[in-house]
């Protein structure tokens, strides 16, 4: 999985390989004669209650779908069939409810992560830092669940879950061409962008809400997305949110440990991987002087990294042996690597290259979502880890709990398959017409600028390597908005990894932080 071309491997932001999933230039069996069924809105309906923190909560869940249409909203030209699951508390004034759409990212993953694992109602259990064993899983009322602070709309991205891309030509040859044309259109930052602002203002039709607070909850790639989503909404539908949140935030690709030896010249993500590498290390006590505390100690890797160690990065072939030693000592007392295998790595260590070589003594690789994973190395003589053992632990659990779930209490897709990822054969990374790395700063920027009360709170683990914490910060604080703006940003860092809430301290803090935030911003009088 490792050794993917750049653009892919950037696709690659949550959990696998979807973009290179299927190089066959092949319609998928279930979207090649659309049914009935996928061109018009369905919805099933049913009700429940979830405990959350103490207190019950009953509520009306629909699981259904939402048929896009083309960029003029032609009824004669749907495009997607956008599968959702919406969770409404009962009893409340819904114009007043605050309402938020969750999704997860990918680019192509369906949001079952967010559903089971963070803030629907039911949470499915795996191990905290080791491989879930099999079936049967255990369900539990989700005490973490945002239900009390918000209505909640779980989305899957086009083509996953039960969201599936439209071609309803009656010619084979025609249909096929026309889910060719479908593929480029969505599959794009843009196009996905567009997608989901569609979605949500019609959804917001189709419920009447409105006037209800509005809040976008993005992770991994779906922080991207929302930067698209948030400057589309304020600035081509004129709809004002009152919050966007961030979890395991990426908004510069510029700034990903992934693969940034194919971008020579470059060194920023190395030196913000640093402090997640500094906390990895501490977690499986590599480090060779352990700190009594990970926080301060990640605190002092952060000057190091903007400090000693950018000025020797940048420095290039111009840095003397005694300075790149000197260096290379230091990177050893932070990450645990060998001196010799630093320099040998010309002081830039990929985060392949720490994943397979941090537990290397026992021939096993950490995890790349959750660093606080570890399983068997595939190669012990790879050069970078070959795998997540993070994704590999927890998946299973997580699509066995959605398909029986959503069947038997949803009463949705019996006769349909769940898509963990859209079968996606190549991502368009352009925004903007621009063809460099993507960069959505300027979206979310445009959005704060255009609606300066709009409030942003960006959440991230300590351990994760997809999205390293400290990038995410280094984003926000290079954000192009005026400085006052800035006071609408607030911050939340947890020790867990790119799934915050896969730990259930974790968990609570998250919901704990994300319900006050929605409480603060959502306008209404008590």
């Amino acid at each position: 999985m490792r050794k993917l071309p750049l653009a892919i491997a950037l696709a690659v932001m949550l959990l696998g390989n979807a973009a290179a999933a299927d190089k066959k230039d092949k319609t998928p069996p279930d979207e090649a004669k659309p049914e009935a069924a996928l061109l018009k809105p369905q919805a099933s309906t049913s009700e429940g209650s979830v405990s959350v923190e103490g207190k019950r909560i009953a509520y009306k869940a629909v699981a259904g779908t939402i048929v896009l249409h083309g960029k003029d909203d032609k009824e004669n030209d749907p495009t997607v069939s956008m599968f959702y699951v919406a969770y409404f508390k009962k009893s409340d004034d819904a114009t007043k409810r605050p309402i938020t759409f969750i999704y997860n990212g990918g680019p192509g993953s369906a949001t079952v992560w967010l559903h089971m694992g963070a803030f629907g109602p039911r949470r499915v259990i795996t191990k905290d830092d080791s491989h879930t064993p099999a079936a049967p899983y255990q369900l539990v009322n989700n005490d973490y669940s945002l239900l009390d602070a918000s209505d909640l709309v779980f989305i899957d991205a086009p083509g996953a879950g039960f969201s599936r891309l439209i071609a309803n030509e009656s010619d084979a040859s025609k249909r096929e061409e026309q889910m060719k044309d479908r593929r480029k259109e969505i599959y794009g930052v843009d196009g996905d962008g567009h997608a989901f602002a569609q979605f949500i203002t019609q959804f917001l039709s189709r419920y009447g809400r409105w006037n209800s607070p509005k809040y976008l909850f993005g992770e991994s790639y779906g922080t991207t997305r929302s930067a698209v989503v948030a400057n589309d909404l304020e600035n081509e539908n004129s709809v004002d949110l009152n919050g966007v949140i961030l979890l395991s935030q990426i908004l510069n690709f510029d700034t990903s440990i992934d693969g940034p030896d194919q971008n020579p010249g470059v060194d920023l993500p190395y030196e913000l991987a640093l402090p997640t590498y500094a906390a990895t290390a501490y977690y499986h006590h590599k480090l060779p002087q352990a700190p009594a505390d990970l926080e301060p100690f990640l605190q002092e890797v952060e000057q190091f990294a903007l400090g000693d160690y950018a000025q020797a990065l940048m420095a290039g072939s111009r840095l003397d042996d005694a300075r790149k030693q000197a260096v290379a000592e230091k990177l050893h007392q932070y990450t645990g690597l060998p001196v010799a295998y630093l320099i040998k790595a010309n002081l830039r260590v990929t985060g392949g290259m720490f994943e397979h070589e941090l537990l290397g003594d026992t021939n096993d690789t950490t995890g790349r979502l959750d660093t606080r994973f570890a399983g068997p190395s595939l190669d012990p003589l790879s050069k970078e880890a070959e795998y997540d053992p993070q994704s590999s632990s927890i998946s299973s659990a997580y699509i066995a709990a959605f398909n029986d779930y959503v069947r038997k209490d949803l009463k949705f897709g019996q006769e349909q398959n769940y898509r963990e990822f859209a079968d996606i054969k190549e991502w368009d990374f352009k925004h903007n017409n621009h063809d460099g790395a993507v960069n959505v700063m300027p979206d979310l920027a445009m959005a704060m600028k255009t609606n300066p009360n709009l409030k942003i709170l960006l959440n991230g683990g300590y351990y994760d390597l997809a999205t390293p914490f400290y990038a995410a910060d280094y984003e926000m604080h290079h954000m192009p908005v005026q400085p006052a703006l800035m006071n609408n940003v607030s911050y939340a860092w947890y020790p867990s990894g790119h799934m915050v809430y896969a730990h259930e301290e974790s968990l609570k803090l998250l919901h704990d932080n994300v319900a006050r935030f929605i409480e603060q911003t959502d306008n209404v009088k008590r």
